[in-house]
């Protein structure tokens, strides 16, 4: 199966299932990444690869609810891409605004519930507001959660889980941490 879904994201083709539901994954993440390159071997700027590839957001999050697949995580922006050239990074911050505008309305008709994954302080009050509003409006839909991860990174995410632990337990030392209570507090705590 994952052979023929991933055919299915890079040629269009129609998914062709050969697993039963139950061998399905629960979670599927995809690394968004290749969009910079893809346009410049075509001579064109890297804000169109951008949209070019998310255009193709909308399949994979329909391919995967279709098929019964329960969690997507898209990692969309890592914290290092803040080293791109500031007008990449202001086009992906003006994508990222599009398509929430554009799109919120048919993930919450299509009952995806959508979870921005990361440090969301560094983007624009207008795209915070717009990230909360979205994340409120799809917040109890269940036919697919949609993790977009920006401006995550594990480090960051490790680093967050462990000060939330420390928060939650006033007086403990972090040695008393352990791999299963620190889970909880990561910002996929949500999805398996």
């Amino acid at each position: 199966m994952s052979l023929s879904l991933l055919e299915s994201f890079v040629t269009s083709a129609p998914v062709t299932l050969t697993s039963t539901p139950s061998e399905l994954p629960r979670h599927i993440a995809i690394i968004m990444d290749g969009n910079r390159r893809w346009a410049k071997k075509r001579f064109m700027p890297a804000a169109l690869g951008h949209a070019i590839g998310a255009k193709r957001v909308k399949d994979i999050v329909k391919t995967c609810a279709d098929l019964g697949i329960k969690h997507l995580s898209l990692f969309a922006f890592s914290t290092e891409n803040w080293r791109r050239p500031p007008e990449e990074v202001n086009s992906l911050m003006e994508l990222f605004m599009t398509y929430l505008q554009k799109e919120v309305d048919s993930m919450n008709a299509n009952g995806v519930r959508l979870k921005v994954v990361g440090d969301i302080s560094r983007f624009h009050v207008a795209l915070q507001a717009l990230i909360a509003q979205a994340q409120l409006q799809t917040a109890h839909n269940t036919t697919i959660t949609l993790n977009v991860c920006a401006n995550y990174g594990g480090r960051w995410d490790m680093l967050q889980a462990a000060q939330a632990w420390q928060r939650a337990h006033p007086g403990q030392s972090l040695q008393d941490i352990n791999e299963e209570g620190l889970a909880e507090y990561l910002s996929t705590a949500h999805s398996p």
